[in-house]
């Protein structure tokens, strides 16, 4: 069977763009109906363009990814994840940023054992990455509530819990607008509109 080559990207929120992810695959030629993007975190893998591209790969297959963290930021999942692909679907993997993790070259014991703690080290930094920024906005957001910081005038911000925690974080430049973008899952336009109000009633007060 002729191997087919998939190629997969993630990007955090509809507001970011993939395409530097698709260009680094270029040399791949991989066909667009082989190309899955998914716009949300990477905390678990239950995102719909990944469960699609998951349906139809099969033995032979290659997929490719830019890096390790675009697959997956949960580290006990990613494992789970990389075992399914490479051992139950029977699946290449090749990892552009990081040549250890490119399985076509790394079929003998040695080069599985390899492959197997290079993932397991890079998931870990990943997740560890993740759990890091989510307790620093906890954080801020709890010293915010301590402050009983209130501002922006009613509209559609009230329907999120800790939004205007998070667009105060986002003024103070603790988190990025896209951070932002993607707690909350509006577009940038929306979260520029919610910071205007933000800044101009502490400016009122």
């Amino acid at each position: 069977m002729q191997t087919r080559t998939f190629g997969y990207a993630r990007v955090s929120s509809k507001s970011q763009f993939e395409d530097r992810q698709l260009l680094s695959m270029e040399e791949y030629a991989i066909l667009p109906q082989n190309l899955f993007v998914d716009h949300q975190s990477g905390k678990d893998f239950n995102r719909p363009a990944y469960r699609r591209m998951l349906r139809k790969l099969h033995k032979g297959d290659l997929l490719v990814v830019t890096s390790i963290d675009r697959l997956g930021r949960n580290y006990q999942e990613m494992i789970e994840q990389w075992r399914i692909l490479t051992r139950q679907k029977e699946v290449d993997i090749v990892v552009l940023d990081m040549p250890l993790l490119d399985t076509r070259a790394s079929r003998d014991l040695v080069g599985t054992l390899i492959s197997d703690l290079v993932l397991q080290l890079l998931s870990f930094v990943a997740e560890n990455e993740r759990i890091s920024i989510r307790q620093r906005q906890a954080d801020g957001i709890a010293a915010a509530r301590q402050r009983g910081v209130r501002f922006g005038r009613p509209n559609r911000m009230s329907e999120f819990s800790d939004a205007e925690q998070i667009i105060e974080l986002l003024c103070k430049q603790k988190i990025s607008m896209s951070q932002a973008c993607s707690l909350l899952d509006v577009s940038e336009r929306t979260i520029y509109r919610w910071k205007a109000a933000a800044l101009q009633a502490q400016e009122s007060v």
